[in-house]
């Protein structure tokens, strides 16, 4: 592996057996492992970084400090691996950190990771985007010490209807509320609480959207927690044209003429 690197590695949403195959390989090359025990399950890391590695809790730390860390890989051509939780891109603070590393002359690469909206999906048991009910997800949250640009707040995204992922929210679960039915979302539109998904302490909740913020509150939850609204959360009875006999694409030749719900004649592509 090339000295004096950076990676910036996803663990995922928690689960040690979440971490790609990737990821793995890089924290067993890797001399220094910089990581957030609050974010990040400790047996990801313990399970793959090699004997002798430094490992570094960066809970308590601020840039400059995981900077220092930097210097010395420019330094003494040190392997790092910056371990984010979920997927580096989102919510990770990466943009300012590559930044700095490239500032030091120093190599670096992205390690995607699974991000917390998969693994809350998968514990909910449910597609997001259901046909002819959701095609779109939007990732946001709610703009507190971190503002959002003006055509981005959840009232405005909430004219869309569509399935939405809120992260970094719980802990105003009346603004978000308050917001959402604003926008446009019905009182009775489906949402789910997911806490820690994949972590042993997992918790799922479900709700209508008048009844989010008593949720989170009842429930005591502020951080590590990811919210999902939607109709697709509930819809059934669909499908999709993917699968359906009398499809054509570009592997395969219609079948038969299955019926299709009205409004929903295949069309080949």
């Amino acid at each position: 592996m090339t000295r004096g690197k950076v990676w910036f590695v996803g663990a995922g949403p928690g689960a040690p057996d979440l971490l790609t195959l990737r990821a793995a390989r890089v924290l067993a090359a890797a001399d220094v492992v910089v990581w957030a025990a609050s974010l990040v399950m400790e047996e990801a890391v313990t399970a793959h970084a090699r004997r002798g590695a430094e490992l570094v809790d960066s809970s308590g730390l601020t840039l400059e400090d995981v900077c220092a860390v930097y210097d010395r890989a420019a330094a003494e051509d040190l392997v790092v691996a910056r371990v984010h939780s979920g997927d580096p891109s989102l919510w990770g603070a990466l943009g300012e950190q590559i930044e700095e590393v490239a500032a030091r002359g120093l190599d670096w690469e992205i390690v995607p990771g699974v991000s917390s909206l998969g693994a809350a999906a998968a514990a909910l048991g449910r597609e997001l985007t259901v046909p002819g009910v959701a095609q779109s997800v939007i990732l946001t949250r709610l703009a507190t010490a971190t503002p959002t640009p003006g055509n981005e707040g959840l009232r405005a995204l909430a004219a869309h209807g569509t399935t939405m992922a809120l992260f970094l929210s719980a802990k105003r679960g009346r603004r978000v509320q308050a917001e959402l039915l604003a926008g446009g979302y019905p009182p009775d539109t489906p949402c789910a609480v997911v806490y820690r998904a994949t972590w042993p302490e997992e918790r799922v909740l479900r709700c209508r959207l008048d009844a989010l913020a008593a949720t989170l509150r009842d429930a005591g939850l502020v951080r590590h927690t990811l919210i999902l609204v939607g109709r697709a959360l509930e819809a059934g009875g669909t499908r999709s044209y993917l699968y359906d006999p009398a499809f054509a694409h570009a592997f395969r030749t219609p079948t038969g003429h299955a019926p299709v719900p009205a409004g929903r004649e295949p069309r080949a592509r």
